[in-house]
């Protein structure tokens, strides 16, 4: 009776005790598991947000001091920055987002050796792709004058686009470095090179435009400098000693299994330069519009705001592939799942502040970039649509992260598609041309393609064997290291 009373034995040993007991240590695992992948995805996703965000200032900075030099100088150095580079640049980076997979998978499994060959193999592919697309700088002016652009817009257009080349060639060994470093987790010296980099553009591109005042061109040309300023940076410190392992100098190797390189490669280039297009479509479109030339300079604000505030997220495209990519090829596909659900959280809550940020505060955006009463109006009535499209943008590459970490770009080429082509586009027609919403009407109807391309992604996801592809991750892997000896 008396231990009944004392009723400390009993009560510590009664089942509902011992559930909450389970529980709380199961609240414990998954707060220490959570706290532990958030360390490592940050460890990933900080520098290479700051690293996207300070190479891709360098474009807004470029554009905003051209937008000072009067409206024509902002269209079409707009047109050119949003348009013909963003093609470019979102086929470039998909492209070396194959090395995302293959660098993650080998570091995982601790082939660093394959590391630097898989650097190689993409610097000639890259290149050698880079050279094919020069034509669209080239021929931008007869091609805008061609879908009815004005001529002086066009002519302009066609200058700087022949003006900012060497940037685009750039591009190949920017992407590769970045990629190869992030891999084995050497994320600080990408952060210190762009930060430097951004800092020394922000002073040419005052000294060339406000003191020198060389115009148009003198503004392309430090843009040109300062990216090809980042890549002498990553290089010297990835080829001189900064990478031991994974570096292991110059092989002929490289130009062994080029082709099944190239074609995950190509389906990682499709796969996001479909995305990075999708929205760039308005630009060309707003050329038709009453008041063109006010149109153009908004959307151009409009998309430059999105393309800046997407550097955020392909942040975490970049750490979720190489997360997913780095337990995939270490076996560990429960790791795998979590870390994608992990960055998931952080990339919405992201995607959440900005689009109140743009909500807030359209015009105060739009003045960063011109004074025009009139753009500013318009960007303001764009702000709801811009918002939407910003939140979206926060979801989707987190679940293309996870693809790339696999292996499934082709995959989801064919999703974006499908969704941006077959169901946004045709949307955008019937709301802007058909029922005459305008440029309003076209935006919404490819938010809604961006919605199927994201619920498609997540049912597949959702319904991913991560167990298989960890084994096919150790098997290529073992296949891989093999043929290299």
């Amino acid at each position: 009776m008396g231990s009944v009373e004392g009723g400390n034995p009993l009560l510590l040993s009664s089942p509902e005790q011992n559930d909450f007991q389970e529980e709380s240590t199961k609240d414990n695992d998954l707060i220490n598991k959570t706290w532990t992948e958030s360390k490592k995805l940050w460890q990933i996703a900080g520098p290479s947000i700051f690293s996207r965000l300070s190479m891709f200032s360098m474009t807004i900075i470029t554009q905003a001091f051209a937008g000072h030099l009067g409206d024509l100088n902002l269209a079409a150095i707009s047109i050119v920055t949003t348009v013909i580079i963003s093609i470019c640049f979102g086929f470039l980076l998909g492209m070396a987002s194959a090395l995302e997979t293959l660098c993650g998978q080998a570091y995982g499994a601790k082939q660093y050796h394959m590391l630097g060959l898989y650097m190689q193999r993409s610097w000639i592919v890259l290149f050698i792709c880079s050279i094919l697309l020069i034509p669209m700088f080239v021929f931008a002016s007869p091609f805008l004058k061609l879908i009815g652009q004005s001529t002086t817009l066009a002519e302009q257009t066609g200058i700087v686009a022949v003006w900012l080349i060497p940037l685009h060639l750039s591009f190949p060994f920017q992407f590769t470095l970045q990629r190869f470093l992030q891999c084995q987790l050497k994320t600080a010296v990408i952060a210190w090179v762009s930060g430097v980099a951004l800092l020394v553009h922000v002073i040419v591109s005052w000294v060339f435009v406000y003191k020198l005042r060389v115009g148009i061109v003198g503004t392309a040309i430090t843009l040109d400098f300062s990216w090809w300023l980042s890549v002498l940076g990553l290089f010297c410190y990835s080829v001189c000693g900064g990478c031991p392992q994974s570096w292991t100098g110059f092989s002929n190797q490289a130009f062994v299994g080029l082709w099944e390189f190239l074609k995950l490669s190509v389906a990682s280039g499709v796969m996001l330069s479909l995305e990075n297009f999708y929205y760039r479509v308005l630009i060309i479109v707003s050329g038709y519009m009453r008041n063109s030339e006010v149109a153009v300079d908004a959307l151009s604000i409009c998309i430059a705001i999105y393309a800046w505030e997407s550097m955020v997220p392909l942040g975490f495209l970049a750490a979720t592939g190489v997360r997913v990519a780095n337990e995939l090829g270490a076996g560990n596909a429960n790791g795998a799942k979590f870390a994608t659900i992990v960055s998931l959280l952080y990339s919405l809550l992201v995607g959440l502040f900005f689009w109140s940020v743009v909500m807030a505060i359209p015009g105060k955006l739009a003045m960063i970039f011109t004074s025009t009463s009139a753009v500013i109006t318009m960007v303001n009535e764009l702000a709801l649509l811009l918002a939407c499209t910003i939140l979206l943008n926060c979801i989707q590459p987190v679940l293309s992260g996870a693809a790339i970490g696999s292996g499934w770009q082709a995959l989801v080429a064919l999703i974006n598609i499908g969704s941006y082509y077959l169901v946004g586009v045709p949307l955008g027609v019937l709301l802007g041309w058909l029922l005459q919403f305008n440029i309003k009407g076209i935006w919404a109807g490819m938010i809604c393609g961006t919605v199927v391309q994201t619920l498609i992604l997540t049912i597949i996801t959702i319904k991913l064997n991560w167990e298989k592809e960890a084994e096919k991750a150790r098997i290529h892997m073992y296949d891989e290291a093999a043929s290299y000896r």
